[in-house]
């Protein structure tokens, strides 16, 4: 206790650098210069100027600006957070058994209620999911698309089959993931919230295989980099965007193939012919069996494995360096998944529609392994018993891969082609013992075409080969094991100073196969999936009519999703015979003020009309609720006039109290309306002034002057007024004592737009202008201006991250204010 006493003892305020006095709101005003330190008013003018209109500042000692002309130091803005925390800490010290010193005469109820807050809007995803997945959402104008339907087959299903576009000049390839379109609803949602919807609503098991593909392929090296996600305005498809190189290994086998001269450079082999020697050709060989196998590692250094490949699975860059491409890895994929679930829907029986799948798959010469077709099988319900290699997908079942197409290389693709086109079929029809015994009669094929083709000067790569296509995976070398031997047929082993291939590091436990995961299912499927289930979620939830709100939120949460799928009917409110110029929500009514000249009453019960307050002779230009003991309604006309209206138990059909502001040829009448608390009414006129009224006795209390045209918004918040102009500024006054604190925006001719709504949150003030353009200030300092429509914005609001907005376009616009801060 002895301690927290002197503590409280020795609690310094601050106090001005100069004359070293606590700052206060009388005698020693603290004002901030423009680096951001402060001083009081009466020091600064006594600060020596070595330049006109400059001073030094007496904390940092840098020139900055002093307004001599102006005001002084008068006209600098006063340093409110400085005084509120002084009036705070002394307070607190008055009065210590008070825990909330900001909130000295609030409830602890009322305290709870504030700091947690209040959402108008539900979160369809936390902040965590947000700040995951933002990065990887391009732009939305960053994609052209070029060409439907890229790669081989004659099938252009968007699930089976990739688009070309072109992203910043280069070429990219775009595989469909799925579809953002909403149903109908009255919510018309940015592009980014659309896809950030999509990615939330997805079934959890794909969207972190998504996830674990963006990561660990964006920048891998020999992988082509993943961009990350886009979609189509148009129609709501979400595409996955890769880098996409100008030439594949498919074609590049074409010409190395038809370039091959044998020894005696007199014979080119060509459509398959077989010669014993290729010396010619092997260096060429050798250099691109290489380059698959570090391609091929660099894939499994982050645990995935592809399951299957296909020559169009590699691609080559400008200085002959092969990359894996891992969209086209996941649409063979999904051809082979389509096949299998076609195959194992006709009982593992050929069929016309089987038949025409592989003729489709077969223009592609992929290279499916054993352990693959066994698990896919399995997983479309087809029991087989062939072996512990039934489903046991791993780092080896793409070496398998690899052989098979190193073999290609060398036959043209002939033994690949029988494998998969007539082997494979057999599985339903043959024993375990008959379809392994026709296995290794493949095999045996293709050791005699290798012995033939390779003869005694390459046993090494002979017999590496003959491994990677072994039936059981575990008897198959390691990816840096056929690199090492390709090697060797360039550089002799004791001249090799680099010895082995880098793979990043030993290969992880956590094996992620990209042919056995979510993203190589039919998305259609998911979809309807997900939609199903949201829609039954909805429906269970009992969304209804109504506007009140309970504890925690969760009728108005049901409201908005209830407008979003548009699965909720809107209640219109008919009563006014004109343009509807204001609303104000209070003491269970909605306040409803028109040019008609009267200002409806509506139940928030049951929406129904209550009363309607006649008595302006003018157009009624704005209306206010006031939580006294005995609530009350305020609404102002474009002639001047103030209506006061009595809320409380009984509505009272004759206004409480009426008068009119002095007015001449000028005067416009009464264009903002602001209340603080139950002392004072705040009006902001067309002769350029804010007026302040008292609530006690309906008397002026004074009149703010400033601005260089009309008042049109008025906003209380944090005890400061913040009063908008058609001279394009916004001038901020204190509650207290209606002293003028800054001036923000410009008034600088030419420049000037008018300013037509305010809103404020805490320390966050949002004003809109009457050319479509919203700023945002924080701490009274300029965070962003933004576009947001085409038109001037009349209405708008921020609670929390949520900034709300509606103007010419007819719409009502929702932002996510932190995003656009942090933009």
């Amino acid at each position: 206790m002895e301690e927290e006493e002197e503590e409280e003892e020795e609690m310094q305020y601050p106090e001005c650098p100069v004359c070293l006095q606590v700052y206060n709101n009388e005698t020693t005003i603290p004002r901030v210069l423009s680096c951001g330190h402060s001083a009081c008013q009466t020091c600064l003018p006594q600060l020596p100027q070595r330049f006109p209109n400059i001073i030094r500042c007496p904390s940092c000692n840098q020139l900055v600006h002093y307004p001599n002309n102006h005001g002084g130091s008068s006209s600098l803005p006063k340093n409110i957070d400085l005084l509120s925390f002084i009036s705070q800490q002394q307070q607190h010290q008055q009065n210590p058994q008070n825990p909330n010193p900001q909130y000295p005469n609030s409830s602890e109820k009322s305290v709870k209620q504030l700091s947690q807050g209040h959402e108008f809007l539900p979160k369809f995803w936390s902040e965590e999911f947000y700040t995951i997945w933002k990065d990887w959402v391009l732009e939305i104008d960053s994609i052209e698309i070029e060409m439907i339907g890229v790669g081989d087959g004659d099938d252009h299903d968007p699930h089976i089959s990739l688009l070309r576009g072109r992203k910043d000049g280069e070429i990219v390839s775009l595989l469909y993931v799925g579809s953002a379109v909403l149903n109908d609803s009255v919510f018309d949602f940015s592009y980014v919230v659309r896809i950030m919807q999509f990615l939330y609503q997805l079934n959890g098991s794909l969207r972190d295989e998504l996830c674990l593909i963006l990561r660990s392929l964006k920048l891998r090296f020999r992988v082509c980099k993943v961009y990350g996600l886009w979609m189509n305005s148009e129609n709501g498809s979400v595409f996955l965007v890769c880098e996409m190189l100008n030439s594949d290994l498919k074609e590049k086998l074409s010409e190395w193939r038809n370039r091959i001269v044998c020894e005696n450079g007199n014979e080119v082999i060509r459509d398959g012919k077989q010669r014993k020697e290729l010396n010619w050709g092997m260096p060429g060989f050798a250099v691109v069996g290489m380059e698959l196998c570090e391609a091929l590692a660099s894939l499994h250094a982050d645990g995935l494995v592809s399951g299957c490949l296909a020559l169009s699975c590699f691609h080559f860059d400008g200085f002959g360096r092969v990359f894996v491409n891992s969209n086209e890895v996941l649409v063979l994929g999904r051809r082979i998944r389509k096949w299998v679930r076609e195959f194992a829907a006709s009982g593992c029986q050929r069929s016309e529609e089987t038949e025409r799948i592989m003729d489709d798959i077969i223009k592609i010469q992929p290279t499916v392994n054993l352990e693959l077709l066994f698990s896919l099988l399995h997983k479309e319900g087809v029991a087989l018993d062939f072996g512990s290699s039934e489903c046991s997908v791993g780092y080896f079942s793409d070496v398998w891969s690899l052989g098979c197409i190193l073999v290609s290389f060398l036959d043209g693709g002939g033994l690949n082609h029988e494998y998969f086109y007539q082997l494979i079929p057999q599985i339903g029809e043959k024993t375990c013992d008959e379809f392994l015994g026709l296995y290794t009669d493949w095999v045996e094929r293709v050791n005699l075409l290798l012995e033939n083709l390779l003869g005694p000067d390459y046993v090494a790569l002979h017999q590496i080969l003959c491994r990677c296509l072994e039936y059981d995976p575990g008897n198959r070398p390691l990816v840096t094991d056929v690199w090492k031997c390709i090697r060797d047929l360039l550089v002799r082993p004791q001249d090799d100073i680099l010895g082995s291939l880098d793979t990043g590091g030993s290969l992880k436990n956590m094996i992620h196969c990209i042919s056995l995961g979510h993203m190589c299912d039919m998305p259609t499927e998911n979809d309807r999936e997900f939609q199903n289930q949201n829609d039954h979620n909805l429906e269970g939830s009992g969304v209804a009519i109504g506007f009140q709100q309970d504890g925690d939120g969760k009728n108005e949460k049901n409201l908005v999703e209830g407008l979003r799928i548009g699965k909720f009917e809107c209640v219109d409110l008919m009563g006014h015979a004109d343009c509807i110029s204001g609303l104000a929500v209070g003491g269970g009514f909605l306040f409803s003020s028109s040019f008609d000249k009267t200002v409806n009453v509506w139940s928030l019960q049951d929406c129904s009309h209550v009363q309607s307050f006649k008595g302006h002779e003018h157009r009624v230009m704005g209306v206010v609720f006031v939580d006294a003991a005995e609530p009350l309604c305020v609404s102002g006309d474009s002639g001047g006039g103030i209506f006061v209206w009595g809320v409380g138990a009984s509505l009272q059909q004759d206004p409480l109290k009426s008068w009119y502001e002095q007015k001449d040829w000028r005067y416009s009448g009464i264009h903002a309306l602001a209340v603080s608390g139950t002392e004072h009414i705040y009006t902001g006129s067309g002769d350029k002034s804010v007026k302040a009224w008292s609530l006690q006795d309906y008397t002026l209390v004074c009149t703010m002057n400033g601005h260089k045209s009309v008042v049109s918004s008025l906003v209380v918040c944090d005890g400061v007024l913040y009063s908008g102009s058609w001279d394009g500024t916004i001038r901020l006054w204190s509650i207290n004592d209606h002293s003028p604190l800054t001036v923000l925006g410009d008034d600088t001719p030419g420049n000037l737009t008018s300013v037509l709504s305010l809103s404020v949150y805490h320390h966050t003030l949002a004003a809109a202008y009457e050319n479509g353009c919203v700023k945002l200030w924080r701490n009274d300092m300029l965070s962003r201006s933004i576009e947001t429509q085409s038109g001037a914005i009349f209405a708008l609001d921020i609670k929390e991250e949520w900034l709300f907005m509606g103007g010419w376009n007819k719409t009502v616009d929702v932002k996510v204010c932190i995003i656009i801060m942090l933009a």
